[in-house]
């Protein structure tokens, strides 16, 4: 008797990496919750990552507010919370695998405005560190960029333009950069699916730029649109987004759930949206659309 073929493609692992820069707000519980129903409607894991590698950014006592807004509504994950700051040892050898494709940047903000996001090549021959300055270590990108697919925009293949070129891996001030830290992490963790907001879509070129440079598979992308303030500007902690509140959820989650496509009945208990978004999740991504504040059934934005 023929056995069927084994699965090839691995089980549906996604996660959430929030920064602890300050605590969830709107924006981010919607990007929290496409993550959590994508992976729960697939019957996978949901991994929460925690992206504390920018001290000077991150806000005492952040990280520990977040894990408990997420619980309290109802977004549990899978495993332990893996925290970048202890993660160290596997960027550096990330770095030192990629060690022939990296030069030393000491250009200043100045000189880098100027050539607006596309490396002008300004230090591809600094092959070392500099002893006179501190340098950043970047990445020279192929040209051009890899296309990548997006599971509601489909086939894209961004200009140089939108997404930058030869991006930090470490920063002038030591620290490691954001995306040297979750490719490698996405690639250790066995990550198959990313769900994020849109606003993170130009950077998705320079991941599989790196992605191919470290050998690693390229996960599955899907982009949500952000939602928007009354002045038409992302929802985010430097535009003052107010926190969530645990004793909202059911309110916020419900507009949560509508940002995302989905209109739950009116009288559906709080403990059900969560089932009901899973089971209505399939199937929705194409009535995703940027959200107003006005949508939002009268959230708190």
């Amino acid at each position: 008797m023929n056995r069927p073929a084994p699965e090839s493609r691995p089980r549906y692992r996604g996660r959430f990496a929030p920064s602890p820069s300050g605590p969830l707000h709107l924006g981010s519980l919607v990007a929290a919750l496409g993550s959590w129903l994508d992976a729960r409607a697939a019957g996978g894991e949901w991994l929460l990552r925690m992206e504390d590698i920018d001290p000077p950014r991150e806000q005492p006592g952040a990280a520990q507010d977040i894990l408990r807004t997420l619980e309290a509504y109802g977004l549990h994950w899978d495993g332990p919370v893996t925290w970048q700051s202890e993660r160290s040892a596997a960027y550096a050898a990330a770095l030192q695998t990629l060690q022939p494709l990296l030069f030393w940047c000491t250009c200043t903000r100045a000189e880098l405005r100027a050539a607006k996001g596309v490396y002008p090549g300004t230090c591809h021959a600094r092959r070392a560190p500099p002893d006179e300055k501190h340098a950043a270590v970047r990445l020279r990108t192929p040209e051009p960029l890899p296309g990548f697919r997006d599971r509601m925009q489909g086939d894209l293949t961004l200009a140089a333009k939108d997404t930058g070129t030869d991006p930090i891996l470490r920063r002038k001030d030591g620290l490691w950069a954001y995306q040297l830290a979750v490719v490698v992490d996405d690639g250790a963790q066995g990550i198959t699916h990313v769900v994020r907001g849109n606003d993170l879509l130009n950077t998705t070129p320079l991941q599989v730029a790196l992605q191919q440079c470290l050998g690693l598979p390229t996960p599955d992308y899907l982009h949500l649109p952000v939602i928007q303030d009354q002045q038409g500007r992302k929802l985010s902690k430097q535009n003052h987004a107010p926190a969530i509140r645990a004793r909202d959820s059911d309110r916020l989650l419900r507009a949560a759930l509508l940002a995302l496509g989905l209109t739950p009945p009116a009288d559906l208990l709080p403990t059900e949206l969560l089932p009901w978004g899973t089971e209505h999740w399939v199937n929705r991504q194409h009535r995703l659309h940027s959200v107003q504040p006005s949508e939002l059934s009268g959230a708190d934005v």
